[in-house]
């Protein structure tokens, strides 16, 4: 189940996930902590089980109804074990939004969207000459919404 992190933001269990997602580069971790403090709009929501934050994922509804996933982590000894998908699902059934969209400059994030049903779209080499994927799922409607 997914929580509101927005009150642990600053906190070591948070910091160190989000230092995972965030890319690496100098204070990349604090301007990303602030924004999500400054930003009403900015969401930050962890995977808890039993006390332990296994993971978060930090995301924007936008006005035109997508969902725009600006970070996604899960501490390095539960990977693999589905939560990361677990928490893109979920945040899918709660917020119900028209769009998922996510961009990467890891290939094999690229991989994990792509495995959930999102088309992954190549943006071009950064100015360091990583590629950079824009991902992007369109949510079905239900045949009862129309």
């Amino acid at each position: 189940m997914l929580i509101d992190l927005k009150q642990r933001i600053g906190t070591p269990e948070v910091d160190e996930l989000l230092a995972y997602a965030v890319i690496d580069e100098p204070d990349a971790l604090w301007r990303a902590s602030a924004e999500y403090g400054k930003y009403a709009a900015l969401q930050l929501n962890g995977w808890e089980e039993e006390g332990l934050l296994l993971g978060l994922v930090g995301f924007e509804e936008t006005e035109d109804g997508s969902l725009d996933i600006r970070h996604i982590a899960v501490l390095p000894e539960n990977r693999g074990k589905g939560y990361a998908r677990g928490m893109i699902l979920e945040l899918m059934t709660l917020r119900n939004p028209r769009y998922v969209l996510a961009e990467t400059e890891d290939e094999v994030a690229a991989n994990f969207y792509r495995a959930l049903g999102f088309m992954v779209y190549s943006l071009g080499e950064n100015p360091a000459g990583i590629e950079m994927f824009r991902c992007v799922y369109e949510v079905e409607e239900d045949e009862d919404d129309e």
